[in-house]
């Protein structure tokens, strides 16, 4: 039970200072409120009238997107098994050649889809 103290005295210090900082900040912050700050947060933007969709977003936005997300896929599979490439042998090596191949394919559509041309 010895081993865990450090970490529940690092939970409690957490808790305690999550807890002072919230009860403190009305006390120690500024109240200079204007009608910029009362009214609601619009990212900065100001609210015009325009359909709830919003406008649209070309689809190279979403190609990119979509290629950040298999490549960062692909990094968070490979570290793990570069690291531990002995001990999985010939099984992770298949997997692994699988899961390349897969991640291929979606590298693939993508190249034909136009994600990797910038205008």
């Amino acid at each position: 039970m010895s081993t865990y103290v450090p970490i529940v005295g690092l939970f409690a210090l957490a808790a305690a200072f999550a807890l002072f900082s919230v009860t403190a900040a009305p006390y120690v912050g500024p109240r200079r409120y204007n009608r910029a700050k009362i009214d609601a947060y619009e990212c900065g933007i100001e609210p015009v009238d325009q359909p709830l969709t919003g406008g649209r977003f070309p689809v190279k936005y979403y190609l990119t997107a979509m290629l950040f997300i298999v490549f960062d896929i692909e990094i968070v599979f490979l570290y793990p098994w570069a690291v531990h490439n002995e001990a999985l042998g010939v099984f992770g090596l298949v997997a692994m050649v699988v899961f390349i191949g897969t991640v291929f394919i979606a590298f693939a559509y993508e190249w034909r889809r136009g994600g990797l041309e910038w205008d």
